[in-house]
């Protein structure tokens, strides 16, 4: 395993522009987390909908991870991916991720790029399911990129992936395009929401889906 994070070439290594880096966008962007227990109804109606929607139920497959004898499954539709963690004892959804399309991208980024999202009940957290799932996106030859904002524990999970997974810095123009960006950006330049960070899939490069731009202040 990676000791530092794996940058994108040409931006500076080390730990302290990492450090920089978490801090402005923990401050700056940070979503509101829902309680335990309205997660819990939210996938209780969901599983129930799955359980009684033969098509979607159908659609679903298995994933092959093996993460404390939950079950992993995942469905596809209109090029987004949905995975549902399924504690087969308790006969629930205990998690779920959603690698979303991004509407802010051109079609052309939209074949590289997904925007994870992922809820977790309580008495399932710290348990490392989305570290497992991002990583199994990765490792699949597929890309990520942040949504505009980030919970604080999505955010420890993007620095903690960084080790082992190239980082990069990017904002996505007028044209809807994406601008590579030097590393670590200058302060206040992730006010913006469309700054984002991307972690690039095994075999994967920046170069497919970006282009070169001067980082402004």
């Amino acid at each position: 395993m990676h000791l530092a994070p794996r940058i994108a070439p040409g931006a500076p290594a080390g730990r302290g522009w990492l450090g920089a880096l978490g801090h402005l966008l923990t401050e700056l962007r940070i979503d509101v987390d829902l309680s335990g227990r309205d997660i819990q109804r939210e996938f209780d109606a969901l599983h129930e909908r799955i359980r009684t929607n033969h098509r979607t139920r159908d659609a679903m497959r298995a994933l092959p991870l093996r993460l404390h004898g939950l079950e992993l499954r995942l469905r596809e539709a209109d090029g987004e991916y949905f995975v549902y963690a399924i504690d087969p004892q308790r006969n629930r959804i205990v998690a779920y991720t959603v690698f979303n399309r991004l509407v802010e991208v051109d079609r052309r980024t939209d074949r590289h790029l997904r925007a994870p999202h992922t809820k977790v009940v309580d008495g399932y957290r710290r348990m490392g399911i989305a570290s497992a799932i991002y990583r199994w996106w990765l490792d699949s030859g597929r890309s990520l990129m942040t949504g505009a904002r980030q919970s604080a524990g999505a955010h420890g999970l993007w620095m903690a992936l960084a080790r082992d997974y190239e980082l990069a810095a990017v904002r996505i123009d007028a044209h809807k395009r994406v601008q590579r960006l030097p590393l670590p950006p200058p302060p206040g330049f992730f006010d913006a929401l469309d700054t984002r960070l991307v972690l690039v899939g095994r075999d994967c490069r920046l170069a497919d889906f970006t282009q070169h731009a001067a980082c402004r202040g």
